[in-house]
């Protein structure tokens, strides 16, 4: 390649220890630091309001592209982290839905009398519902409650006689919530006023 081949400003491949010499910084946009767009120079005061930095255009755009960017990317973490919390919730319920029957064994044989103190079975039982309350799981219906079609299932309703309101007679099935989130509703026999 000849001289001619290459402008003033550009360098030539065998100029390499030679510093370079750039007249245009348009023409060598790659190279632009963050730094050299916004002027080193620049205190963060002087660029909080649009007007109150004089910037050339293609640094003004890439401010404007910069600012785009770190708005993007704001919003991909807090949707990311949004995303990461549903799937935790998600995770925690599905693993305690799987411990759902093994409750209700324990309580069935806590009714039955195989839980009492001092049983092997007794110190096993106490670990698993540990285990279920350290994921978070509550257990809600008891008898006497104000029945709520939310979060109980009426399976029969016996008529009472002097019953104002409808109210939770016997707990059938426990229901069960994660935090907010319903893992299965209480299965109830509800007293109901009498016509």
């Amino acid at each position: 390649m000849t001289e001619k081949d290459f402008g003033n400003d550009e360098v030539r491949p065998d100029d390499e220890g030679s510093e370079a010499h750039v007249s245009d910084p348009a023409s060598h946009q790659d190279d632009l630091t963050v730094d050299d767009i916004l002027g080193a120079d620049q205190t963060d005061d002087a660029l909080t309001g649009d007007d109150a930095v004089d910037l050339p255009p293609e640094a003004a755009g890439y401010l404007a592209d910069l600012k785009r960017l770190t708005a993007e990317y704001a919003n991909y973490r807090r949707r990311t982290e949004e995303q990461r919390e549903i799937e935790i919730a998600r995770a925690k319920g599905e693993a305690a839905r799987s411990l759902l029957p093994v409750l209700d064994d324990l309580d069935r044989a806590e009714k039955h009398g195989d839980l009492e103190e001092g049983t092997p079975f007794a110190a096993i039982a106490g670990k698993v519902r540990a285990s279920a309350a350290k994921l978070g799981v509550t257990a809600y219906g008891t008898a006497g409650d104000a029945f709520d079609p939310q979060q109980h299932e009426a399976i029969f309703q016996v008529p009472t006689p002097g019953q104002t309101e409808t109210v939770v007679l016997e707990v059938v099935e426990v229901g069960y919530r994660l935090g907010d989130v319903e893992l299965r509703p209480a299965k109830v026999v509800v007293a109901v006023p009498a016509e």
